[in-house]
């Protein structure tokens, strides 16, 4: 438990705070795929972070998510197996969702925005293996919110805001919407003080395990890109 609290509370903390970033950089555009290809080729850096920014942090929060569950788990087991199970399920799917994104963005490049607005039309809704796990992307939420509520580790209005997560919309070049603001903004409210907690309250990590750690991160990173 000891060596989750601080990975687990920087992710608390930077999960959130990425995807809303990423949902309010691309706030300018309209919803729907069509304007989000559109978006792309005409602000194509832009579309690229906000995306970028979302993405990360969608990846980073599974830490999170885990070191939640294990503090419902402390009172509530059920609770919290089932709630870290379907939330990091439906964290997985949206990676796969932000996967077709990319191919998505790239074909603008290689074929126009047309070209590439007719072809993701002509294989928008194609099902997926990973399409099963869609369900999970909004169950996840509102069952650990629950539990959370239940083993006493958010009150109850962090535990709404959590839940609010439920309403972000889910899918393919999915832009941002008044409510994804809600819900990334509910996320934020229930999660960065706990996470902000957690670090405060965790043993000292020793400075040399937090520089191999940054090593290693960049060293992989690096070889990814370069690869």
């Amino acid at each position: 438990m000891t060596h989750t609290r601080f990975p687990g509370g920087l992710a608390l903390v930077l999960g959130p705070l990425l995807m809303l970033a990423g949902a309010l950089l691309r706030a300018g555009h309209d919803f729907f795929f069509p304007d989000q290809l559109a978006a792309f080729a005409a602000e194509p850096v832009l579309i690229q972070v906000a995306y970028g920014a979302f993405l990360i942090g969608n990846v980073v929060l599974w830490p999170g998510v885990v070191l939640l569950a294990v503090r419902i788990g402390e009172t509530r087991p059920g609770w919290a197996l089932w709630g870290g199970m379907l939330t990091v399920f439906g964290l997985f799917a949206r990676a796969f969702h932000a996967g077709v994104d990319h191919l998505a963005f790239q074909l603008v490049d290689l074929r126009g925005v047309a070209s590439a607005t007719s072809l993701v039309s002509d294989a928008y809704g194609a099902y997926h293996v990973m399409s099963a796990l869609n369900p999970a992307i909004m169950a996840g939420w509102v069952v650990l919110a629950f539990g959370a509520w239940r083993a006493g580790v958010l009150g109850p209005f962090r535990a709404v805001a959590l839940g609010l997560m439920a309403a972000l919309p889910i899918g393919v070049l999915k832009g941002t919407t008044a409510m994804s603001v809600v819900a990334l903004a509910g996320l934020a409210v229930a999660l960065v003080s706990l996470g902000h907690q957690e670090l405060r309250t965790a043993p000292r990590t020793p400075v040399r395990r937090i520089a191999l750690t940054a090593a290693a991160v960049v060293v992989m990173a690096s070889v990814g890109t370069l690869g």
